[in-house]
C-alpha cells in the first residue's frame, strides 16, 4: 500500500511538472512573437484629423436623435 502512495505521488509530481515546463515555454514562444510581431508589423500612429474630416456633424447628431428616441420608445 505504501509502494502505491509513493507510486501515485511520483507521478502527480511528475504530470505537474511537465504542466509546468509546457506553460513556462508556451509564455516564452509568446513573448518572442510578441516581439516579431512588434518588430516586422509596427503599429501607425493614428491621424486624429483626417478620421472625422468627411463625417457631416448633423448626419451623426441626426442618428444619435434617432437612437435615443428609440431607446426612449421601449422605456
Amino acid at each position: 500500500m505504501e509502494n502505491m502512495v509513493a507510486e501515485s505521488f511520483k507521478y502527480m509530481i511528475l504530470g505537474m511538472g511537465i504542466v509546468f515546463v509546457f506553460l513556462y515555454v508556451m509564455v516564452l514562444v509568446l513573448q518572442l512573437q510578441a516581439r516579431l510581431i512588434a518588430k516586422y508589423f509596427p503599429e501607425k500612429p493614428a491621424d486624429s484629423g483626417k478620421e472625422t474630416a468627411g463625417i457631416d456633424k448633423k448626419k451623426v447628431a441626426a442618428a444619435i436623435a434617432a437612437i435615443q428616441h428609440h431607446k426612449n420608445l421601449r422605456k
